[in-house]
């Protein structure tokens, strides 16, 4: 199954020069732990970094910093990882183990933001997998009682 049919594709987003305050009201609204930062270009929106709310905590206020003086663009991690919507589950689950990452951003063939996934969209659709999975054992047990075989 491609990533692109799982993944969110309601995605908050920021620009560079947006404040932190900004970037926290829009978690906040939202109901989100991060805001995908982009770039647009003609009538395209490029991802080019991601601010969580934990680079807020840890790299703002656990340090004193003065959230007025501080943009987007100063504390977002720049080295965004990015899918395209085409690859696979497992290969995608793959690539963010090897990079240590929870959230990865999706995109189309010309770079364009398409979604965001997270470790517990792919925890809640592979529990689900797994649940119906074992569901076949209990039909099947039933149907052999039924059957004496």
């Amino acid at each position: 199954m491609p990533i692109g049919e799982i993944c969110n594709r309601e995605v908050v987003i920021a620009r560079r020069k947006d404040s932190i305050a900004q970037a926290a009201k829009l978690m906040r609204e939202y109901h989100v732990g991060d805001v995908v930062v982009v770039e647009e270009k003609e009538d395209r929106a490029i991802p080019v970094g991601i601010l969580t709310d934990r680079d807020i905590v840890v790299k703002l206020i656990a340090r004193d910093v003065p959230l007025d003086s501080v943009l987007v663009g100063d504390v977002m991690s720049s080295d965004v990882a990015t899918v395209p919507e085409y690859r696979g589950i497992w290969d995608t689950i793959q690539y963010m183990l090897g990079r240590g990452i929870r959230r990865i951003v999706v995109t189309d063939d010309r770079s364009n933001l398409v979604g965001i996934l997270s470790t517990d969209d792919l925890l809640e659709l592979l529990s689900g997998e797994l649940s119906d999975l074992a569901k076949l054992f209990t039909r099947e047990q039933s149907r052999e009682r039924k059957t004496g075989g």
